[in-house]
């Protein structure tokens, strides 16, 4: 059986935590159109380079389909390539998390009640209660 750690946490120190967990949430969900942008211009180049790679190597296809549409004059080619690793452009990746307006508001709205009624108190440490509820934001 297994003890339960109790450990005191200094009211200060969480009313710290809190605000700048806060502040971080605001200064994403700010830049995260900024972000969103650069991301997707990426995204874009990359696309370009995959074209430019599959039309340099279609010789090397294989599994090939197509499918004309005479209803709308389009042509789709499938095709698989065998790819070195080595020399195939690397995907892009989000370097930062999307927060949806009411996910936004919502850790804020918790931050905030959180902040208001810690600043309030007269305890020297936070209990456990507290913080189990508010250790999601830390």
């Amino acid at each position: 059986m297994s003890k339960a750690i109790t450990v005191k946490v200094a009211t200060p120190k969480v009313i710290k935590a809190l605000e700048a967990k806060l502040e971080q949430i605001e200064k994403d969900y700010a830049s995260q159109e900024i972000n969103e942008k650069k991301y997707q211009d990426s995204m874009d180049k990359w696309r370009k380079e995959i074209q430019k790679y599959a039309l340099a190597n279609v010789s090397k296809s294989e599994n090939i389909k197509a499918n004309y549409r005479e209803w709308n004059k389009t042509l789709n080619v499938d095709f698989d390539l065998v790819v070195n690793a080595s020399d195939f452009p690397k995907e892009p990746s989000r370097d930062f998390e999307t927060l949806y307006h009411h996910q936004y508001k919502e850790m804020k709205e918790d931050i905030t009640n959180a902040l208001n009624i810690l600043r309030m108190t007269d305890e020297e440490t936070v209990n456990a209660s507290t913080m189990k509820s508010i250790a999601k934001y830390l």
